[in-house]
């Protein structure tokens, strides 16, 4: 194979590839539909000038026969006069008139023939061009459908591997992870102050117990009263059964918390 061969088929093929690649369905859809109405103008236009010449024919086919018929008379004439020369001529001119009045005929028959073949094609090509443009819309949105699902499954295909999704991931991993330490911190420190409040409510406590435990070991603890003119009330020493059973009473409601 020469290398202008294969230089010459190399070029085909990319200038084929480029124009494939180029050619937008809907565009080519109106491009087609208008060439058949051009087709269809120029076809119009030429069954048209077929009738006008058919007429025009017939036109001439009867100027002929009525020539002929009026050279007949003619000649009828000249021999009732005794002109029998002027009459020869006279149906000379009428054979003349008869001859192309039947060519004329001759032609008219076929262009009869031509008109009517003429007026089925435009006929045919209507009819074409009219499906043509009913299939050109509904081809049209097929087109625009298979060009957004094509779109939509491109996208879709590339969702797992754009570095915005991976992104996208990679910022609700974070989220998820800033929630689980909100939430671990926020339980810590329940719990510290939990443990605050219950080492508060344990220091009351065994200093109360302390109140009581030096109270009952030193005896009544004496009371300072204001001086008054009149005699001082006596107090009644505290029992130690009463103080154990007051006691006992708290050591419960304690044990209970």
């Amino acid at each position: 194979m020469g290398f202008f061969d294969r230089l010459s088929r190399l070029l085909r093929a990319n200038l084929n590839d480029l124009v494939g690649k180029a050619e937008d369905p809907a565009k080519i859809l109106d491009q087609s539909v208008a060439d058949m109405q051009a087709d269809l103008i120029k076809l119009r236009q030429a069954v048209a000038t077929a009738i006008a010449s058919q007429k025009r024919l017939q036109n001439q086919a009867e100027q002929a026969e009525s020539q002929a018929n009026t050279w007949y008379q003619r000649a009828e004439l000249a021999l009732k006069k005794g002109e029998e020369e002027l009459a020869r001529e006279s149906l000379s001119r009428r054979k003349t008139y008869q001859d192309t009045a039947t060519a004329l005929n001759n032609q008219i028959n076929a262009q009869v023939s031509q008109v009517d073949t003429l007026k089925r094609s435009l006929t045919a090509l209507e009819g074409k061009i009219a499906e043509a443009k009913t299939k050109k819309y509904m081809l049209k949105a097929r087109a625009q459908a298979a060009q957004a699902q094509e779109q939509l499954q491109s996208a879709v295909g590339n969702l797992s591997t754009t570095s915005s999704m991976a992104a996208f991931e990679q910022m609700e991993e974070k989220v998820l992870s800033m929630e689980a330490r909100s939430q671990a911190a926020a339980e810590l420190a329940g719990a510290d102050l939990e443990a605050q409040f219950a080492s508060l409510e344990g220091d009351s406590v065994d200093e109360e117990l302390e109140s009581l435990r030096k109270r009952l070991s030193g005896g009544a603890t004496p009371v300072a009263l204001p001086a008054a003119d009149g005699p001082l009330p006596q107090l009644e020493p505290v029992k130690v059964a009463e103080v154990d059973a007051e006691l006992e009473d708290l050591r419960r409601s304690i044990d209970k918390l």
